[in-house]
This record gives structure tokens, C-alpha cells and sequence, in this order.
């Protein structure tokens, strides 16, 4: 307490007084989705009162898919003694008081505690008593964290909306920064974003509703956290929220939309992007110089196979998380049936290349009307292709754009969806609209032929790479099937390139297609799933598999953390490992640093590192987090990693001695 001494008629300040390890954490007097806060209980001289145990502005602590709020490393509960005219005069007394409260970090610990301390008590204010230094420094350090009472000038309602409730806070100024933490422990969904809207006088939030909450509410009742540590209590009555200015909602949008089409652009040069452009341009070479009008039709259905391809991708996947499911991108290359598809596919386009038959003469055989759509349906489903492979990449930008477009409404998830497809698409349609560009492509050729032999060496690359990923995931009982329907895809293909243009050779390797196809749909359920690490074993000692809990100790230890979320299918992880993360260079600097290294794979589906990815504004794979002593939230790295960025974001840590 500040003074160490009661004064009948007055009141005076105690305080409830936390220090906490790094990385533990107790609780608000609204816990969150789990815990409980502090409780006491005073045994005080007669006299003597005790009021309620007051709470700071809390900070939300994501645990997992759970949202506690609460405090960490120290905090200060104070409570007001009131003290009356019988109180005794010039005696000592002792206050004692009983506490009890739960301390948590990934797991929970009661505790509890007598505790007392003698006070001098007297009837008029006494002078030269010397105040406690620390005991007034200790309050003076947390009284700003106290929730205030919200200024008269200052107004908030709430106004009910689908989902949730819409709260609006008048401030008088332009308010950038907000949470907002309710009494009411199931009014909100407290893991949900809260959506800011600044106003001109204040902030709009969208708060998403308590999934047990069953009452209508007719307050808001909480705390308010603005920028520069403002906290204030609010009750908030129903009112009429105007929707928030179109401008104002749209800035992120738009912000997020350029990102993606970038994002897009650069998705063109990624290893498994580059392959399935290349036909693509050798197709262009082909046609340069046919009528213009073709070659933009090209264009234009080549752009509508990668758009319909990023609208059914998003459509599954907003329809798989509306139904529970916590989902990322690339989410499909963790499903082994996927995976075997896949590298079927690429497999059987791997030995049209390289000249085991002719997928353009065996369509012929189908009549002539299907032979002259042949180049336009080629264009589009090889704009599909190119959005099958390009998932399991992830190119610069597209990372904060594809993670704020899957944690929007579902508009807004196509919108940002639809700039990546264009940025995607962009090249090539570029190249079709301008038919004077393709003046500098060279002219067609036998080279063209040898060239296209040559493009199947990437494609069989990658079916390797596709086994390998398969084998690592689910075993070896998977990939001797693989291995099978190539056995059944080479002789589809021998059929076709014997007997080309031949009705009943088509028929046979469209039945061997099937064939193939069921296996790689039924044969994953029946197999052992158990999992074999393809890692060399020096990667495996250097980095250790990814918990919270292990976060959690690193950072109880004062160490600090870096953590690899990746998988096996991730070109992108693969190529940043081996360029950035493997380097000697790289290597030194980490242990010189004393950098635990964790490793979050995702190869196969996990709800943890997809919560985790989700809590760091990431959607998918690679996502690098630096997790420093002393700060509360990672550091990001970029998507694509260099030795010299991750040696430059090291560079401010301490080095062992």
C-alpha cells in the first residue's frame, strides 16, 4: 500500500501484487475461454472495509483456438480500504488476507496464499511518517494501466447485427487502434478478429457473437482499449450503427487486392508454376503469327481457366470452414488422394512430351468440330493446371494478402482471390492482347519439338518430387501404388501413341485411365498411414518439432525462437531451407544466438499449426516467426528467404559468450 498507515474516515489504496514467470500468465476478471481470476478474502481490525478487487486493462492471449485474456510477466490489483470513525487511534492492527488464483501457460496451476501486513491506525493525519518508496512507485508504474470511466463528451452503442454486434465509440478523434474486452463471459466470440473502422470522431468494431450466448443483450458492458494505452470502462446501450464508410473499408481491400496481383506475377517465375507457363509459350510461338483475334480469344479462355480454378478452390474451402474445418492454402496437397492424382496427371503430360503419343491426334479421332475447339479447350484447362500446381507455392506479397482474404467475409475472400488469378494470368494474356509483342518470339520449328522433349524433364522432376512427398506422409505401402498406376498410365500412353487417331485405342486407355483414377482414390484408406521422415538427420538434430508448450519454454528460458512452419509439398519451404536455412552461415549465427529452432510441419492436415498460422495472419505455408525475448508478438520473415535477411533479422539478438 502506499502509506502504511489507516486513517479513520478515510480511504486508502492496497494492492494485490503479481510477478509472473515468462510465458505464464493469470486472468481478467472475464477469464476468456478458460481460467479464473484472483480471488480474496480480507480478515481486517474493526472498523475496516475492503472493496472489490480491481482489474487493469487485460491483453488477449491466444492459447491454441482459445482466447484467454489476462496478464503477464507483473501486474497489480488494487483495492480501496475504507476505514470509519470507530477504527481504533494510535495502535497497530493487521490486515491479512486469504488469495487464491490460477496461473497458467499451456497448462493450468492453483495458488493460493495467506498474506498480511501491520498498519499504524489513527483518527487525523499524521506527518513525517516516510512512505514506503518502492510501494509508491510500484502504484504510480500501474495506475495508468486502470480502465478510466468513459468522459461525458464520449458516447458508445451497440446494435445487433447476423453474426454478432457492431459497436460504436465516440471519442472525438480518429481512433486507429482498438479491443474491446466484455464483462459478459459469453458475449463474444473471443477468438474472432474484431474488426476496427475508424470514423472521423471515433471507431466503428464488428464483434462477432459468443456461440452459448442465448439472451438478448441490452448493454455492452467492458473495457476498451485504445492506442497509446487508454483503457476505459464502457457500457454501451442498443443504438443505430451506420454502416461503416465505403471508403474506409475498402482501403484494405484494395490493399490486400494489390498485393495478391503481385503476388500473382511473381507466382510465374516459382519452380512449380514455370514449367506448365513454358508450354504455354511454346504454344505462342506456335500461333505468333495467326490472326490476332485467335490469339486473344487464347488469352481470354487461358484467363478464365485460372479464374474458375481459384473460384472452385475458394468455394471449397470457404464451404469446408464454414462447416468446422480450419483450412489453409494449398490445403488440398494434404490429402493423398490429391497427391496421387496429381502426380498421375503430370506423369501422363510427362510422356506426351517427351513423345510417347500425341494428345492432338488421338482428339481428332472424336470429329472435326471437337479438333477445332482443341486450342481453346487446351488454353483453359491449361490455365487449371497452372492453379494446381502454383498451390503448393507461395510467392512475395502473397502471404499477408491470401491470410487477411481468408479471414474476411467470403466477397471479400473471392475479390482477393480474383487479383491473384489475374496476376497469374497476367503474362501470357499480356503477350495475346498485344499481337505486335509476339514479333520478337522466334519462329517455329523443329526446335520447338526437341524443346518440348526437354520440357518433360521438370515435369517428370516434379512427379518424383510428388512420390517423395507421399512416401514421407503416409509411408511406403502408398507409393508401391504409385508407382503402379505410372506402370498403367505408360501403357494408356502406349496405346495411344501405337494406334493414334484410333477410336478403340482411346477407349482402352480411357478405361486404364479409370482404373488408375479409382486406385488413387480408394487404395489411400486402405493403406497404413503411418509416417516415415524423408529428413536428413543432421536437419533433424539441428530443429526439433513445433509445440506451443516447446515455444513456451524457450521463452520461459529467455531463449529466443524461430519457427519453420512448412511441409514437404511446399516448393517454396523446400527452396528457402536449402538457399537460407541450411547455409553454414546461416547455421553459426543461429547457434552462435542460442536460437531454438522449431519446425511446424504441415504436410499432412494439423489443427494446431493451422490455429497457429491463422493467430500470425497466415494462411498457408512457408511462414517464418521470430520469437524474441522480451517482445510479446513474433516477428514475420518474408515468404522468400535469402541468408542475408535472415543473418540481418539476427543481428539485434545477443550472442552467447
Amino acid at each position: 500500500m502506499p502509506e502504511k498507515v489507516l486513517v479513520a474516515g478515510t480511504s486508502t489504496d492496497v494492492g494485490l501484487y503479481f510477478k509472473l514467470e515468462p510465458g505464464w500468465h493469470i486472468y481478467w476478471k472475464n477469464a476468456g475461454d478458460a481460467g479464473e481470476p484472483p480471488k480474496i478474502s480480507w480478515t481486517l481490525p474493526a472498523g475496516a472495509t475492503a472493496g472489490s478487487l480491481q482489474f487493469p486493462a487485460p491483453k488477449r492471449l491466444p492459447l491454441g483456438p482459445l482466447m484467454d485474456f489476462g496478464y503477464e510477466n507483473e501486474v497489480i490489483f488494487p483495492v480501496r480500504l475504507n476505514a470509519d470513525a470507530t477504527l481504533k487511534s494510535s495502535t497497530t492492527a493487521q490486515l491479512a488476507a486469504n488469495v487464491s488464483w490460477i496461473v497458467c501457460r499451456e497448462r493450468c496451476i492453483p495458488g493460493k496464499a495467506e498474506l498480511a501486513i501491520t498498519v499504524f491506525t489513527s483518527d487525523h493525519l499524521l506527518k513525517d511518517i516516510p512512505l514506503p518508496g518502492p510501494d509508491v512507485a510500484l502504484f504510480k508504474r500501474f495506475g495508468s494501466a486502470m480502465p478510466q470511466p468513459l468522459p461525458a463528451s464520449s458516447k458508445a452503442i451497440f446494435q445487433p447485427t447476423a453474426d454478432g454486434f457492431r459497436l460504436a465509440l465516440t471519442t472525438g478523434q480518429r481512433e486507429t487502434e482498438a479491443t474491446f474486452f466484455p464483462e459478459d463471459p459469453d458475449a463474444l466470440n473471443n477468438p474472432a478478429p474484431q474488426k476496427l473502422t475508424p470514423t472521423p470522431q471515433g471507431l466503428v468494431l464488428d464483434l462477432k457473437k459468443g456461440p452459448y450466448l442465448q439472451k438478448e443483450l441490452t448493454e455492452l458492458k467492458g473495457v476498451i482499449e485504445l492506442s497509446g494505452g487508454r483503457a476505459y470502462d464502457i457500457t454501451a446501450l442498443p443504438g443505430t450503427v451506420a454502416a461503416p464508410a465505403a471508403s474506409a473499408t475498402l482501403l484494405p481491400l484494395l490493399r490486400a487486392a494489390a498485393l495478391a496481383f503481385l503476388g500473382g506475377l511473381l507466382l510465374n517465375l516459382m519452380p512449380c508454376v514455370f514449367p506448365v507457363l513454358f508450354l504455354k509459350g511454346l504454344a505462342l510461338v506456335n500461333s505468333g503469327h495467326e490472326d490476332s483475334h485467335k490469339l486473344r480469344r487464347h488469352g481470354l479462355v487461358y484467363t478464365a481457366g485460372i479464374l474458375v480454378s481459384f473460384w472452385a478452390l475458394v468455394g471449397v474451402l470457404l464451404g469446408l470452414r464454414a462447416a468446422g474445418s480450419s483450412l489453409g492454402w494449398g490445403f488440398q496437397f494434404q490429402s493423398p488422394v490429391f497427391l496421387s492424382l496429381m502426380a498421375g496427371l503430370l506423369f501422363f503430360l510427362g510422356l506426351s512430351l517427351a513423345g510417347q503419343f500425341e494428345i492432338g491426334l488421338t482428339l481428332t479421332s472424336a470429329g472435326g468440330s471437337l479438333a477445332q475447339k482443341q486450342g481453346l479447350t487446351g488454353s483453359f484447362f491449361t490455365g487449371v493446371l497452372a492453379v494446381i500446381v502454383a498451390t503448393p507455392c507461395t510467392a512475395p506479397f502473397m502471404g499477408a494478402a491470401v491470410g487477411y482474404a481468408l479471414s474476411a467475409s467470403p466477397a471479400v475472400t473471392f475479390a482477393v482471390f480474383t487479383a491473384l488469378a489475374l496476376g497469374l494470368a497476367a503474362p501470357y494474356v499480356a503477350l495475346s492482347l498485344q499481337p505486335a509483342w509476339t514479333r520478337i518470339l522466334p519462329r517455329p520449328g523443329a526446335w520447338m519439338e526437341i524443346l518440348k522433349q526437354a520440357v518433360s524433364v521438370p515435369i517428370f522432376a516434379t512427379v518424383i518430387w510428388l512420390a517423395w512427398v507421399l512416401a514421407g506422409a503416409y509411408g511406403a505401402s502408398i507409393l508401391a501404388v504409385l508407382l503402379v498406376s505410372f506402370l498403367l498410365l505408360a501403357v494408356a500412353g502406349w496405346f495411344l501413341g501405337r494406334w493414334p487417331a484410333k477410336r478403340w485405342a482411346v477407349i482402352v486407355a480411357t478405361l486404364i485411365l479409370l482404373g488408375v483414377i479409382a486406385v488413387s482414390v480408394f487404395a489411400p484408406s486402405q493403406l497404413s498411414t503411418a509416417s516415415e521422415t524423408l529428413a536428413p538427420p543432421e536437419a533433424q538434430s539441428l530443429w526439433q518439432p513445433w509445440s506451443p508448450d516447446a515455444v513456451s519454454r524457450a521463452q520461459a528460458a529467455g531463449q529466443p525462437v524461430l519457427v519453420d512452419f512448412t511441409a514437404s509439398w511446399c516448393l517454396s519451404c523446400q527452396v528457402n531451407e536449402r538457399v537460407a536455412l541450411r547455409t553454414p552461415q546461416v547455421e553459426q549465427a543461429l547457434a552462435a544466438r542460442n536460437v531454438v529452432l522449431l519446425k511446424a510441419d504441415w504436410t499432412r492436415h494439423d489443427e494446431a499449426i493451422t490455429q497457429a498460422l491463422t493467430a500470425l495472419g497466415r494462411s498457408g505455408v512457408p511462414a517464418y516467426a521470430l520469437y524474441t525475448p522480451g517482445q510479446v508478438e513474433p516477428q514475420l520473415l518474408p515468404e522468400v528467404l535469402t541468408p542475408g535477411i535472415v543473418l540481418e533479422v539476427l543481428k539485434p539478438l545477443p550472442t552467447r559468450n
